[in-house]
């Protein structure tokens, strides 16, 4: 069951399932590719990791969607798991020198982070829309 506005209407889990999946991947595949995550036609940055006040295309107020630092905590996670690991395994099996360590894992780590950096804070921002409209979503009852 569902409340709008003092009156409840029935509807099944089946059908409140598909609806929300219509919802969801449209809106995380557009913050993904740096699109607006309400219309998915409108860009979503001005620079490189500026996120317009609102979009072009519809209209959305993008600036009342707060991600914080979020994405960039997850990036940093990310790109050093990934870079640390392998970093391990080449020194484990061929034991180069330090120079080349830094020469290899510094550059990568820095180019992984800024690749992963904009679609990241895109999908945090999709994320956070979404969340931002099912606490404005009617309540289901029991």
């Amino acid at each position: 069951m569902i409340e709008r506005d003092g009156q409840v209407e029935l509807s099944s889990a089946r059908g409140l399932r598909s609806r929300a999946d219509l919802l969801v991947w449209p809106a995380v595949r557009a913050g993904l590719m740096g699109r607006c995550p309400a219309c998915g036609r409108g860009p979503l940055f001005e620079g490189f990791l500026k996120r317009r006040a609102s979009c072009e295309a519809c209209g959305f107020d993008l600036g009342a969607v707060e991600t914080g630092d979020g994405a960039a905590t997850f990036i940093m996670q990310i790109a050093g798991f990934l870079v640390g690991f392998s970093a391990l395994a080449v020194e484990i099996a061929f034991s180069p020198p330090i120079w080349l360590h830094l020469i290899i894992w510094l550059p990568l780590t820095a180019g992984l982070a800024l690749a992963l950096m904009r679609p990241g804070k895109g999908l945090m921002t999709a994320l956070q829309m979404l969340r931002q409209r099912s606490d404005d979503s009617p309540r289901e009852t029991r």
